[in-house]
Parts: C-alpha cells; structure tokens; sequence
C-alpha cells in the first residue's frame, strides 16, 4: 500500500500542460525541509481544509476542499516518516531523471505576448509549433508575472510557492522543455 502511495502524484491540468503536483508542494515546503517544517506547515494546511471547517462553502468547492484534505493526509503520512520520505525522495528523484526534455530553458529564454491582462510565454519547438504557459496558469501555481523596464520577465512567489521547474509539452509533437525558475527571476 505505501508503494503505491509512494507513486501516486496528484497531476494538476493547466490548459492542456500537466504539471506534477509533489507531496512536498501539497505542504508547501521544500524538498529539505525539516520535521518540525513539514509537521507545522501539514498542520496550517489541515486547518484550511478540514471538513469540519467546510459547512459555509458550495458543493463544488466542497468536493474540491474535500479532495485537497485528502492530498494532505497522504502527503503527511508520506513526508512525516522517516522510512517512507526517504523511499518517496528516491522515488521523486528516480522520476526527475526519467522525464526526458528536449531543452533546460529560463524565462529570459522564452518570447513574450500580452492579450489584455493574460501574458503569453512562448517558446519554439523543434517541430516548429510552440511550448507555451500564460499568467492565469503561473498565477493557479502561485506565481505572479512581473514585467521589468526593458521587457525582462520576473516572477513573485505567492505564498510559499516553492515550484523551481515546470515541465511543458509541445502542443503538436511528444517534446516537451523544463522551464527552470532561478531564485534570479524572483524579486
């Protein structure tokens, strides 16, 4: 049963891009975070979606709340032993290395377009259709776009969001890039 825990990653879909969901982001923590930081901060999440404290919301954000307590459980029974965070470390580090990209790519690497409020982040494939990622989905993972004098691209951090790379596919063929977020595209 713990293998299975092990491997199982929530996957958030962002207009067509899966993003792995670790357990470590569930708590907003970091990968080498300590006890105490992974217990305090499971216990911060448990207050926000238990589901004694979700009697005045809707029924479709009931079930999402609901399923987002669920998320936390696990990634606590996970990440609050010490046998089973070694084994899911492994497991995560063994999956990072399965997932092959064409490219390592930064923000500055990547074009820019602005439609309105959304900001279009782009870049080419070698099939020559486009990886692409937009405000409104950097903004579900916690990131806020910042756009600096000269066109240079920053990205603020919500809440804790600990997220140091994005996968993203090609929208025609099975590439797909990791977009690297360096601590000096953060303000």
């Amino acid at each position: 049963m713990l293998r299975k825990k092990l491997l199982h990653y929530p996957t958030m879909q962002l207009a067509n891009n899966p993003i792995i969901q670790t357990h470590y982001n569930i708590l907003n923590v970091k990968e080498d975070a300590t006890h105490e930081e992974i217990r305090s901060s499971y216990r911060s999440a448990l207050l926000t979606s238990h589901p004694d404290k979700l009697q005045n919301t809707s029924i479709s954000n009931h079930r999402d709340l609901g399923s987002q307590f669920l998320h936390i459980q696990t990634a606590w029974e996970i990440l609050g032993d010490v046998k089973s965070r070694a084994l899911y470390d492994q497991e995560l580090r063994v999956s990072r290395h399965d997932e092959l990209t064409a490219d390592e790519v930064e923000l500055e690497d990547l074009a820019m377009e602005t439609s309105g409020d959304v900001v279009e982040l782009f870049y080419q494939c070698r099939c020559g259709d486009y990886f692409s990622l937009d405000s409104l989905e950097l903004r579900e993972m916690g990131f806020e776009i910042l756009i600096k004098e000269g066109e240079k691209i920053l990205l603020q951090a919500h809440d804790g969001a600990s997220v140091t790379s994005i996968l993203l596919p090609c929208t025609s063929c099975s590439l797909k890039i990791r977009l690297v977020i360096n601590k000096d595209t953060r303000p």
